[in-house]
Parts: structure tokens; C-alpha cells; sequence
């Protein structure tokens, strides 16, 4: 081994974990934000930031979900080379089962690992590209007048695909803000649709919809050209997923909640998908769902994560579906001034954006990119349990 080789290894082994810190931010909201997928106005939107910092002075940030079950672990990490992510993958897996989902701190890793490597993580991930095209995702429920006019300010601003949503009690009241969209921008977006069908919050006790009702969406999507339906069905309802697959042209997208990885390989091996949606920062993190991009690309089913957390976890999703996964388009949940980027991505500091032609272009510095607005989170920080 010649010197400059010797000098890397042993500068690559002098790395150690050396604190984990979490902290949970809120950002109050005037006026509230309508989730379409929420009968509660939401009035702030919480943060939970995930820090870890080597002995040689490197710190690598996450978010995503609150990491409930994680206090009480940190000396399993302590100490430990922070380059070991798959070790440190094993760990958060038995955390997930016991407790909760952790998946941030494996985010962090990844943004700590590309800092030691000065490298970014597309880059880690595979190199295939430093961009991935995305598409808009609205959140609120609006009426056709104001979808259109929505729809046809997207088109200015470069994108070149639309999700929508549906909730608003009757589907046929859905299809028709659909159809206004449709009739405004022509072919100039691909439209999308989310049925918000697979999960419900705690206090939301309305039943997913019927087989019979989602097979009859199904043809009024076909006859408007939709890309994809979303979550038509309730998420363990795989039999009715590869049913529904087989009995339209709209391709069905699912897994955006799914919690445990092998949910992900039995919607993926039993036909029940054609787009696997995901999210790094709620199952499994980056390292993770490597192996359910790999798995998906062999059975040619889209991979294409959500990402409704916030800048970071859209930023960390568009490393891996950027540099591994081929994704056509990336979920970017922007529907001002609802939901805007100042209220999306407050803990950044910059905001996630996308140019002109409707890309998100990640750059070459080490890490994930992003940097923490940490006057912002001073701010906002708050006690956990004061929820």
C-alpha cells in the first residue's frame, strides 16, 4: 500500500461518532394549512433535526420523522465508526420493531458519510445523474375555477407534472376538478392523481374505499389521461391492488406509509404496484430502500419516492432517486401559499427549489447539500411532550 493510500485509511478509520442530538422544532401557522388528507386544519408544522458529529469535527444533518423510541439508544451509535451504515442500518431496524421509526438518524449518516468522502450522495448512491425532474403536489382541496388557474400557473413555472388530490366526499366531484384541469392545460402536464385511500390519521374513522369504487374511478382516470392513481386502496388490501392493476390502463401507485420493508418486496413481487412510492425518511432511510430500488428495477416498477416532511427529506429523496433509482419525477409538495416554501423548508437555509424547466439540481458539495438555518430553529425549538 503506498503512503497516500496508508494516510486515506488511517484518516478514514480515526473517524467516530461522538454525539447524536435531536431536537424538535415547531413553526406556527396564520392561517391554518387544509390538508387534503386531514380533517383537522393543521396549525403548525413540527421538525424533528437530527445531528451527529464525528471526533474530527464533521456533523451530518437528517429530518423526518420524530424518532420516538430512539432516547435511551444513543450508546449504540456512540463510538462507533460513522462510515458503518450498514451496521448502524441493522440497529435502526431493531429500534423500528420495537419502538419507532428512527429512519432520520440514517439520513444523517448519509449526509455525514458524504462530508467525510467529499463526495455528495447522488454520487455515493450510484452517479447516475445530479438531477430528477419533479412534479408538483398539491395539498389542499380546491374548486375547479381555482385547480385550473393553479394547474395553468405550474406550466410558468416549469413543471411538467401535477398531482392532485382526492377527498372532497364524492369522487365525482373529485373527477370533475380533475376534468377543469385537464380542459385548461391540455397535454402540457402529465396529471396525477392521489386518492388518499391507503391510511387515515388517529381521529379520522372513515372506511378506505370498495374494490367496485376504485375500479370505477379508474375508468374516469383512464378516459383523462391520468398517469397514475394513488393509493386507491386501503394499504394492506394487496389482493384488490392486483385486481384493480389488472383492470385498467392507469397505473397504481402505493407504499408511501408502508412501514416495514418486506411490505414493500410483497407489493412489489405480487404485482400489486406500478410505481413504489417509499419515503427515505419514514422506511428504512436511504440504505434501506437501496435494496428496494434494486428489487423494483427488476420487475420495471417505477420508484418514485413521497416526501411530505420537509426540505430535507425531499432533498435526501432526491439523492437517492436521482443517483440510483432513475426515477421520471420526484414528489415536491408545493401548493402556495398554502403550502409554500417558507413554510415547507423554514429549517433550511436556503429553500429546496426547482428551475425553470422544472428540475431538482443537486449539487457537488459533500453531503446531501443542504445547511440548517439555526437562528430559525433557536426560534422554534420546543420541548418534547409540550405537543
Amino acid at each position: 500500500m503506498s503512503a497516500s493510500k496508508q494516510e486515506v485509511a488511517v484518516a478514514a478509520s480515526a473517524h467516530r461518532i461522538r454525539s447524536i442530538d435531536v431536537t424538535h422544532h415547531r413553526l406556527a401557522f396564520n392561517p391554518p394549512f387544509q390538508a387534503s388528507w386531514d380533517s383537522k386544519p393543521r396549525l403548525h408544522l413540527d421538525a424533528t433535526i437530527v445531528r451527529v458529529a464525528t471526533n474530527t469535527g464533521f456533523v451530518g444533518y437528517g429530518s423526518g420523522d420524530r424518532m420516538v423510541g430512539f432516547a435511551g439508544h444513543e450508546d449504540l451509535f456512540i463510538g462507533e465508526d460513522p462510515l458503518a451504515i450498514e451496521r448502524h442500518y441493522r440497529v435502526l431496524s431493531h429500534i423500528d420493531f420495537h419502538y419507532g421509526r428512527c429512519w432520520p438518524l440514517d439520513l444523517a449518516l448519509w449526509d455525514l458519510a458524504g462530508k467525510i468522502a467529499g463526495q455528495p450522495c447522488w454520487k455515493l448512491l450510484g452517479g447516475l445523474s445530479n438531477r430528477v425532474r419533479a412534479y408538483a403536489s398539491c395539498g389542499v382541496l380546491r374548486d375547479a375555477g381555482a385547480l385550473a388557474e393553479q394547474a395553468e400557473r405550474f406550466v410558468a413555472q416549469g413543471f411538467r407534472a401535477l398531482k392532485l388530490r382526492f377527498r372532497r366526499g364524492d369522487w365525482r366531484d373529485d373527477v370533475r376538478g380533475l376534468e377543469a384541469v385537464r380542459a385548461r392545460v391540455g397535454n402540457r402536464l402529465e396529471l396525477l392523481v392521489d386518492c388518499n385511500q391507503g391510511w387515515r390519521l388517529p381521529w379520522d374513522t372513515q372506511a378506505s374505499w370498495a374494490f367496485k369504487d376504485a375500479l370505477s374511478v379508474a375508468r374516469e382516470l383512464e378516459r383523462l389521461n391520468v398517469y397514475w392513481m394513488e393509493e386507491p386502496l386501503h394499504r394492506a388490501d394487496f389482493a384488490g391492488m392486483r385486481s384493480l392493476r389488472a383492470a385498467t390502463d392507469v397505473r397504481i401507485a402505493a407504499g408511501e406509509m408502508t412501514r416495514q420493508l418486506h411490505e414493500l418486496r410483497d407489493l412489489v413481487n405480487g404485482g400489486c404496484v406500478d410505481v413504489l412510492q417509499p419515503d427515505a425518511a419514514l422506511v428504512g432511510g436511504i440504505t434501506g430502500l437501496r435494496r428496494i430500488v434494486a428489487m423494483a428495477q427488476e420487475q420495471h416498477i417505477v420508484f418514485t419516492p413521497h416526501t411530505w416532511t420537509n426540505g430535507l427529506g425531499v432533498t435526501a429523496n432526491a439523492h437517492l432517486a436521482a443517483g440510483l433509482a432513475e426515477s421520471p419525477f420526484l414528489e415536491y409538495p408545493f401548493d402556495p401559499p398554502d403550502w409554500s416554501l417558507e413554510r415547507r423548508d423554514y429549517m433550511m437555509a436556503e429553500p429546496l427549489v426547482v428551475d425553470r424547466d422544472g428540475w431538482i439540481n443537486l449539487s457537488d458539495a459533500p453531503g446531501m447539500g443542504y445547511a440548517l438555518d439555526e437562528s430559525t430553529l433557536a426560534n422554534t425549538i420546543m420541548v418534547r411532550g409540550s405537543d
